[in-house]
């Protein structure tokens, strides 16, 4: 099962799990650490998704962002997770960031 599907006009893109992937033959492209903000925000919120991801950017961290109707989720690489987390709290600390 996908956690997330991406239909673009070159194709599909899938969030599955390593084991959902290889169980249908297929290898990984990419192994990404899935992470969510716990933070009271909403589709017409202003600001998060910029402060986070110019965070990361300024730790030289890629991220892709999904959000939600209840939270904003972030693929990282899965080996820059922890300094992604770090991140993260530094900037919740920083801006007072409601945690839900």
């Amino acid at each position: 099962m996908a956690e997330a599907t991406v239909r673009e006009e070159e194709g599909l893109s899938l969030v599955v799990s390593i084991d959902v992937a290889r169980d249908h033959g297929l290898e990984p492209e990419l192994v990404m650490a899935w992470l969510t903000l716990r933070v009271h925000s909403s589709l017409e919120s202003v600001g998060l998704t910029a402060a986070v991801s110019r965070v990361l950017a300024e730790s030289h961290i890629a991220c892709n962002m999904i959000a939600g109707f209840h939270h904003d989720h972030l693929l990282v690489p899965a080996e820059s997770a922890e300094s992604a987390i770090a991140a993260i709290e530094t900037l919740s600390t920083r801006q007072g960031f409601a945690r839900s």
